[in-house]
């Protein structure tokens, strides 16, 4: 069972979902909404931004059979605030609608913000690194034979 304070990491089908554990099996989370005020899945996997909301809800209602796991991943790297500081804050802000954006104020970003005070999404830093690793990889063919036609044009254009 997780303590107060600690992060949860949820592993839905196409996407994480990131909570604080406020204690008495209940979570404060920034869920994304849509224009009929329910949680979107698509705005949380396709990098729109728009309004969320922050809730208290129970853990199992939030979960809902997904796969889960206390995961304070950067108390290794960052001192986590003191406990009653995390609650405080995290029970001021429910109910508060937030702006959200997957790359900048997503609900991973809302969560270390609380416990480290300071947004953290490795989710997003990973997603930026392998998209750009992927780029490299099959651009990275095409440049050097762009270069290698360039300088072959070059030399041709002098000897002639």
């Amino acid at each position: 069972m997780p303590d107060p304070g600690d992060l949860i990491q949820i592993f839905g089908p196409l996407f994480e979902h990131w909570a604080l554990y406020v204690g008495d099996s209940y979570v404060v989370h920034l869920s994304p909404l849509d224009e009929n005020g329910w949680l979107s899945s698509s705005r949380l996997t396709s990098g729109s931004a728009g309004w969320a909301v922050v809730k208290k809800q129970r853990l199992c209602d939030v979960v809902r059979g997904d796969r889960y796991r206390v995961n304070n991943k950067d108390d290794r790297r960052r001192s986590p605030r003191p406990v009653g500081e995390i609650l405080a804050e995290a029970e001021a802000e429910v109910g508060k609608k937030l702006w959200y954006s997957l790359l900048f104020q997503n609900c991973e970003h809302f969560v270390t913000k609380l416990r480290y005070g300071r947004r953290v999404s490795h989710q997003v830093r990973d997603a930026v690194t392998s998209v750009a690793l992927t780029l490299l990889i099959f651009i990275s063919p095409y440049l050097f034979l762009a270069a290698a036609a360039a300088r072959v044009s070059y030399v041709l254009q002098r000897e002639s």
